[in-house]
């Protein structure tokens, strides 16, 4: 059984900066991609940031140069380190792990950038 654990939401003030975490247990195999995904109030889920089991890494546009997605495989771990933040990045932050033709997601931490 494959499980996802996300860490490291809460509240910060615009320009700020966190780090989020997503925990893996259970097995799996064969080629992945993880993603976190966000959805506010009132909008669809869209997607944050992506990376694949090769590390090739994708970013939405209204993050690129302030988000950084990577993998402490070591660990199970993928992270989002999200600098620069605005109010509009508030929202809930899932992770999911796209494997074997299946998709696993977290409970998902909420985010919010307000001063």
């Amino acid at each position: 059984q494959v499980q996802l654990v996300e860490s490291g939401g809460g509240l910060v003030q615009p320009g700020g900066s966190l780090r989020l975490s997503c925990a893996v247990s259970g097995n799996f195999f064969g080629i992945y991609a993880m993603g976190w995904y966000r959805q506010a109030p009132g909008k669809e889920r869209e997607l944050v940031a992506s990376i694949t089991s090769d590390g090739i890494t994708n970013y939405a546009d209204s993050v690129k140069g302030r988000f950084t997605i990577g993998r402490v495989n070591a660990k199970n771990t993928v992270y989002l380190q999200m600098n620069s933040l605005k109010p509009e990045d508030t929202a809930v932050y899932y992770c999911k792990l796209a494997v074997s033709l299946r998709n696993y997601w977290g409970q998902g931490t909420q985010v919010t950038v307000s001063s």
